[in-house]
């Protein structure tokens, strides 16, 4: 957008000279900055952070040299860190003002402004890396270990190192990517950077790579010895962490104490900069409320502590006032929209909103157009700017595109452009107008992030003490991975003890080889299981018992099956080109999972049957994008759509999404439900029935027997588990003609019902998106200090509060309590017994931020979505359920913003057991994505509940959760195919041949990895399989030594035994023994001829072969008994009798 730029006249320009404040439209600051940057560097200064944000976006349009300098979402005390990308932007920002010969233009929120910062991060520099430069690896660790990074064995998170015979990975706070170092001894012999999802090697990387600090704090001698000094004097354990150099979270809250110099951004500048605050007032303003908010933390810390609470070291504020800020600015003006006769008023003017008038703007261009004005249009997306480049075509207005837009723009016709300007303005000679000015929404646009992938790594992780289940010999105590040497080969076992054969000894132990890793997995379905005792016939009498419920369940959901794909449906057209366009325009990057699953949803739409897909994703995950789609796709041919939500206020913000989504796309949405008139509730079923409409988002209403639709093509159920039986009744009726895609947030074990057993498809998200942080999540007894600060903290980023209190009787008394504690906020109530009109006044209001503090009951705990609202307080968290807890944390921390949850408990009363487990699971359960935990954790609290219908249970108890979701999916599987097994399939395959078979320590040397791997290869059900774990392993962990090659070979060995249905392959003696194994007269002569002296046992289906000669040692010293040739041969003779 530099081409805005000699638009600017003489006027502007002596304005900009001057000392005296300008008055402008805000969607013009950005353009004045702009200009002035071209003859001094600039502190621009805004209220807020998100102002900040968009501010810098546009003025980066403009002005490549723009910083931005974002304040700590924390508050400088508090024992929370601010996140990592937050700390790399402010490093990076700090990093780049060095060069002091630039025009830059730095853009910072007031908070960080004021906000003394720790000096020795500007002087400390980053480390370089690049191929062929020469590190000691011991070294490097201990320079990123000063530079505050942690070390892991798996880097999955900004901040973390970790390290594996000669490779480094480093994920740097400011990459997007974290990063493969290949060391060759000393030497960087190659640099790459890797996906968290898979840890495999993505792509090369050309230039050098910056180590920027990723804390704020760094730990070097001279802070040790200050920590430990101050330990001695408080009780504090981040004192004493600190002092024996750990990193922990919320260390910044002792800069103060421990760091002699502290510095602001305004002394990084080059001395000649000039500060601009855009709305001073407001500024001001917020430097009072900030340090009363910190104050009021401060004292809410001392109140918490005076029950039991940590008590809060004191240390100088590290915010300045007003008075000391204006000493520090050499010279300042402020940009506003209204000011006196004192202050500069500039001839810019602001675009009036259009609302979506087409007509409006192309007869606005064309007087512009006359008047010989230079005209500029600016869209998010290049593939918006062709949209309306056809548009104003087809109105017969002249069009040319520049992009980017460098060159000044001429008279005569219409610059079309794309860029992140919101809002446009004017002046006499050039009209700028942005496609927000015109549709009142802003749709994609900005630089897309890499997003997310799925992790596919997830390793098994097992403590000492964890219940596992073991296929064959019931539940037990997972005890130590061991190692143990047989004969000279050495393999790893994990120890799991089972309760004593007799009573008052010690509890039997097993040692299961790590090849059989398949056969155990960690126990979910009760609190505390039953110890099985080995061969007791407890287990196998348990799994019999689940066994024949699973099959009743199994025939009853392939009757269902059946009849669905027999059902003709109808196939809908591949996508148009308005489908990509609608897809082009979303204003999100779309993560990996939502991408396969619109994938997954387009293909079942497409198929000639009716589509029933269950999505399941944690809350704020994108699932209403994939409704918004495929919803699109239906209408395309001329189908109608039903989207079903659970409350009155789900239908409200759907269809305001649905309709802001299809702004500019000849697509009717309306929406049904209490909220609507009795004549506007006729007049929307009487367009359904004539065809009128396209999408109606609507409560069950929309399953009352008067709704008729004239071709209705797809059903979207928003937050099934919502609905009752009776309204799951009359689906199941629409299953079998029309589409259904369900969606569901909390993944509760009974919705995911037949989803789990392959009957309906399913598809999960379990990516967060982009710039999600997790929600901080604080558990404790209810105070006052600590809600009035809590809200204060809030209000100071312009946000909103949600306060449930589920009592309708005394919610009103609880408004009038809030309203005392902090007199400032605009409060309001919402709970279900208000009239319609009330309810919808509120929620409305919220939305478009007309107050601060909605006190509500728990109405809202369904998917309303409110990207504005991040902190969340709960009373009397104790008597919710678990599920409940997540979902209403999940209506916060939906924007870019930190969220704060606060469950509180009444501190008088006793809590029961139940409730502690529950308020430890939400607390301890924050990460994003935290929803399967929560839900298996309420699995474990409640005790295995019935998941597919009453009959079966207790047998999730009996059995644990995985097995029996196995048992479930091989009873579908038995009746798709036709055969039902009545014996018990055993799964083992065992392979017993002396080879040193391992994953040595020193090649990777975290157990949880290993035990990842072991895990993986015994899941293998397929050689073809077994190459990109190979590879993977050469990537993430170098070269493979003698003992993983070995174990790659019996890998390969038992995939292809298990395809052939053998269950063992042993040696014995001068033998092999291979079972079950069927060979007819001609094999077994084959048998007799290839390998003499091998026998083979018809009536119990047993082979023994004989070794080569060569092969085989009475005394088993032969050093050819462990060679992995022996895998060779055996991998051979199956060739050789079952091809």
């Amino acid at each position: 957008m530099r081409g805005l730029l000699p638009l600017g006249n003489q006027a502007i320009e002596d304005a900009l000279n001057s000392n005296r404040d300008i008055i402008a439209p805000p969607s013009s600051f950005a353009y004045l900055i702009s200009l002035r940057a071209m003859r001094k560097p600039m502190l621009v200064i805004t209220a807020s952070s998100r102002a900040a944000e968009d501010l810098a976006k546009e003025i980066r349009e403009c002005h490549a040299d723009t910083l931005e300098f974002p304040a700590w979402e924390t508050l400088p005390h508090e024992r929370l860190s601010p996140s990592s990308d937050t700390v790399a932007k402010r490093i990076s920002t700090l990093q780049a003002l060095q060069d002091q010969s630039r025009n830059w233009v730095v853009v910072a929120p007031i908070r960080a402004v004021i906000h003394k910062f720790n000096a020795q991060i500007v002087n400390t520099k980053p480390i370089l890396l690049d191929r062929g430069l020469e590190f000691d690896l011991t070294q490097l660790q201990r320079e990123l270990v000063s530079f505050s990074y942690t070390r892991t064995d798996l880097v999955e998170r900004r901040g973390e190192y970790a390290v594996r015979g000669g490779i480094l990975d480093i994920f740097p706070p400011d990459q997007n990517h974290p990063i493969r170092i290949d060391f060759f001894g000393d030497e960087i012999e190659e640099l790459s950077y890797f996906s968290i999802a898979d840890q495999r090697t993505s792509g090369s990387i050309a230039n050098p790579v910056k180590i920027l600090p990723c804390r704020e704090l760094l730990i070097t001698d001279q802070i040790r010895s200050r920590a430990n000094e101050l330990a001695g004097k408080f009780e504090n354990e981040l004192l004493s962490k600190i002092a024996n150099s750990l990193l922990p979270e919320g260390m910044e809250s002792l800069i103060p104490l421990l760091v002699d110099e502290l510095q602001l951004i305004s002394q990084s500048l080059p001395s000649n900069f000039e500060t601009v605050f855009i709305e001073r007032e407001r500024v001001v303003g917020r430097i009072a409320d900030l340090l009363a908010t910190n104050e009021e933390f401060r004292e809410a810390a001392w109140s918490s502590a005076a029950v039991g609470g940590k008590a809060p070291i004191e240390a100088d504020s590290t915010y300045i006032d007003w008075d000391s800020l204006v000493q520090e600015l050499p010279t300042y003006k402020d940009f506003r929209q209204f000011g006196s006769d004192e202050d500069i008023f500039l001839e810019i003017n602001p675009i009036e909103p259009l609302r979506g008038n087409s007509d409006r703007l192309v007869s606005i261009f064309e007087s512009a157009i006359n008047e010989k004005r230079k005209v500029i249009f600016s869209a998010s997306s290049k593939g918006m700017i062709d949209r309306y480049a056809s548009i104003f075509r087809d109105a017969n207005l002249p069009v040319q595109l520049q992009y980017p837009f460098n060159a000044a723009p001429t008279s005569g016709h219409i610059t079309l452009t794309a860029s992140a300007f919101r809002h446009g303005f004017s002046d006499d000679d050039f009209l700028f107008i942005t496609e927000r000015d015109l549709t009142g929404s802003q749709s994609a646009g900005g630089e897309k992030l890499p997003s997310r992938r799925k992790k596919s790594i997830d390793p098994l992780q097992l403590k000492a003490g964890d219940y596992v289940v073991h296929e064959q010999h019931g539940i037990g105590r997972y005890v130590e991975m061991a190692q143990r040497s047989v004969g000279g080969v050495v393999r790893e076992y994990l120890v799991i003890e089972y309760a004593p054969a007799k009573r008052g000894q010690p509890g039997d132990r097993i040692f299961v080889p790590t090849d059989a890793l398949d056969q155990i997995s960690k126990y979910i379905g009760g609190d505390a299981p039953t110890i099985h005792r080995i061969g007791s016939g407890e287990w196998s009498k348990a799994k019999s018992r689940a066994r024949k419920a699973v099959r009743e369940i199994a025939g009853e959901l392939i009757r269902l099956y059946a009849a669905r794909t027999s059902a003709p449906g109808f196939a809908f057209s591949p996508d148009t080109p308005w489908q990509r366009e609608l897809e082009d325009n979303f204003a999100y990057v779309e993560t990996a999972d939502q991408l396969s699953t619109i994938e997954d949803v387009k293909r079942d739409m497409e198929r000639p049957y009716p589509m029933d897909r269950l999505i399941c994703g944690d809350v704020g995950y994108g699932k209403t994008e994939i409704a918004v789609r495929a919803a699109f796709k239906a209408v395309q041919d001329g189908k109608q759509v039903a989207v079903l939500v659970p409350t009155t206020l789900l239908v409200q913000q759907h269809f305001k999404t649905f309709a802001e989504r299809y702004a500019g796309f000849p697509i009717k949405v309306a929406g049904l439900s209490r909220f609507n008139s009795v004549k506007e509730a006729k007049e929307i079923v009487a367009e359904l029935g004539k065809g009128a409409l396209d999408v109606i988002v609507g409560t069950h209403r929309l399953l009352s027997n008067d709704v008729q639709f004239k071709d209705l093509g797809l059903v979207i159920v928003d937050e099934e588990q919502r609905f009752g039986v009776e309204q799951k009744e009359q689906l199941k009726k629409l299953r079998t003609s029309v589409d259904v895609l369900a969606m569901s947030a909390t993944p509760i074990p009974r919705t995911l019902e037949m989803a789990i057993t392959g009957i309906r498809e399913m598809s999960t998200i379990t990516t967060p998106p982009e710039e999600r942080h997790p929600i901080l999540t604080y558990v404790g007894p209810q105070d006052e200090k600590q809600i009035s600060a809590a809200i204060h903290r809030e209000l100071l980023r312009d946000g909103q509060v949600f306060y449930i209190h589920n009592r309708v009787e005394s919610i009103d008394r609880v408004a009038v309590k809030l309203k005392e504690l902090v007199p400032e906020a605009r409060i309001r109530v919402a709970h279900g017994q208000m009239s319609e009109n009330m309810l919808e006044d509120v929620i409305l209001g919220f939305w478009n931020r007309d107050f601060d503090v909605l006190v509500c009951t728990t109405i809202v705990e369904s998917g309303l979505d409110i990207p504005n609202a991040n902190t969340l307080i709960v009373e009397n968290a104790d008597k919710f359920g678990l599920s409940q807890l997540h979902q209403i944390r999940g209506r916060v921390g939906r924007g870019r913003d930190r969220a704060y949850a606060y469950f509180l408990f009444s501190a008088d009363k006793p809590l029961t057991e139940v409730a502690i487990d529950r308020l430890n699971t939400i607390a301890t359960n924050t990460d994003l994505g935290a929803g399967m935990q929560v839900a298996l954790k309420d699995l474990e609290i409640r005790g295995a509940g019935n998941l597919l219908g009453g009959e079966q249970s207790g047998h999730i108890a009996d059995v644990g959760f995985d097995l029996y979701m196995r048992m479930v999916g091989e009873a579908v599987n038995d009746y798709k195919t036709g055969i039902v097994e009545t014996e018990e399939v055993s799964h083992e395959c065992k392979i017993e041949i002396p080879v040193d078979a391992h994953l040595p320590e020193e090649y990777v040397d975290s157990e949880r990895l290993r035990l990842d791997v072991y895990r993986r290869l015994a899941d293998v059900k397929d050689p073809m399989e077994i190459k990109p774990i190979e590879e993977e392993l050469i990537d993430r962990f170098g070269p493979l030594p003698e003992p993983v090659i070995a174990l790659i070979q019996v890998a390969v060995l038992r995939a292809s035994a298990r395809k052939l249905g053998i269950h063992e392959m042993i040696q014995q003696g001068k033998n092999l023994r291979i079972s079950p194994i069927k060979l007819p007269e001609s094999k077994q002569l084959k048998l007799q001829r290839v390998y003499p002296g091998s026998m083979y046992k018809s009536g119990t289906n047993v082979a023994l072969i004989a070794l080569p000669a060569k092969q085989w040692s009475p005394l088993g010293e032969s050093s050819k008994l462990r060679d992995t040739s022996v895998i060779a041969w055996a991998t051979s003779v199956l060739q050789e009798l079952l091809s």
